[in-house]
């Protein structure tokens, strides 16, 4: 249980830094921020695993995790500016 509350924490921390390194009109609560870091940290494991920065059993640190964020806004801003 301990975990999972880490991981919110850690999330909401991190897609708080990429939305406020990432400019751009977004207007997204504490739910919306928390995925965002998350999914981040979960984008920034996998990708550092297949280029080979991380073991099979390792996660992403906290820098890369809000580096993935910032990705998952482009993205998002890139897709939303195009419809």
């Amino acid at each position: 249980m301990w975990h999972l509350i880490v991981v919110i924490i850690i999330g909401f921390i991190a897609g708080l830094i990429a939305r406020a390194l990432y400019p751009g009109n977004d207007q997204a609560g504490f739910i919306v921020t928390t995925l965002l870091g998350i999914a981040g940290s979960v984008i920034a494991t996998y990708g550092g695993r297949m280029l080979g920065f991380y073991g099979a059993h390792s996660s992403a640190g906290f820098i890369a995790s809000v580096i993935g964020a910032i990705v998952i806004l482009i993205i998002y801003n890139f897709i939303r500016k195009n419809t």
